[in-house]
């Protein structure tokens, strides 16, 4: 039998490496041993005087794991809290087999963890994780997003006061809108205060802003009618539009106070990239 090419080496390099099972395991698998038969394996990997050839690449095996791990752990970190260690791990090892790295950057592994952790039926409190896992996915995503500079003073000051009305605000693209069932972002913050009182998994809904500003992604807590109303505004909808829907949402629409202090703190928070009239 002729020697492995250089393609049938990375194939059989990758379908070990990422095998989820234990070495002799991964040098069988049929992926595996289709481009390199496992009584092969020394011809491709010599042994050292202190290694075999399958313990050689056992090492690379072993090591993808544990990157994936790191990585994730280093993006969901109040997911993993929650979880606890060997959970975490075991739902990591799960998931990449699931959702395997593709790329040469490991910034965006964890895109898909929600959806899986949303289907995982073995997963304590699932509902709760899953709204976790939005949560910080949406922070990983904010925090690679396109860095476009926020609304400026002067930007405000050029639109006239009857402008205003019909005016559209368009965000930034490190910017996200989230509902939830679930306290997540109270948890999260105990967690990154290392507060023990973490808040229970119970129903309880939160509305919460993600964005950039400054290199440092920021969460802000929003009321539900606050939320409604930025959501109308990140949709496109003129500013006099979603005013309007949002004094027929509820009972008694915002006041303007209420509504002058929302905008405060958009605006200065850097929500907002431009004003398009």
């Amino acid at each position: 039998m002729s020697s492995p090419g250089l393609e049938n080496l990375q194939r059989w390099m990758q379908a070990v490496v990422v095998h989820p099972g234990e070495i002799d395991e991964a040098l069988a698998a049929p992926g595996a041993a289709a481009e390199v038969p496992r009584e092969r394996v020394g011809d491709v990997i010599l042994p050292t005087e202190a290694l075999t050839s399958a313990e050689r690449v056992g090492i690379y095996h072993s090591m993808y794991l544990l990157r994936m791990h790191d990585a994730l752990a280093n993006d969901y970190e109040a997911l993993k809290h929650f979880l606890g260690d060997h959970a975490f791990f075991h739902l990591v090892r799960d998931y990449v087999q699931a959702h395997p790295s593709r790329s040469y950057s490991l910034n965006r592994l964890g895109d898909h963890l929600p959806e899986f952790v949303g289907r995982a039926a073995d997963l304590k409190r699932r509902d709760f994780c899953h709204d976790l896992a939005r949560l910080e996915c949406a922070m990983a995503q904010v925090f690679d997003a396109e860095e476009v500079p926020p609304l400026s003073e002067a930007q405000i000051a050029a639109v006239p006061p009857d402008a205003w009305e019909n005016a559209r605000l368009r965000t930034i693209p490190a910017f996200r809108l989230l509902a939830f069932r679930y306290p997540v972002n109270a948890y999260l913050q105990t967690v990154r205060e290392d507060d023990h009182d973490h808040p229970k998994a119970r129903l309880k809904g939160e509305w919460v802003a993600i964005y950039r500003r400054d290199f440092k992604v920021w969460r802000l807590s929003l009321t539900r009618e606050a939320y409604a109303l930025l959501t109308d505004l990140a949709a496109g909808l003129t500013l006099g539009a979603a005013i309007e829907a949002a004094g027929k949402r509820g009972k008694r629409a915002p006041s303007a106070e209420s509504l002058f202090g929302w905008f405060r703190e958009w605006v200065s928070g850097g929500v907002f990239a431009r004003v398009e009239r």
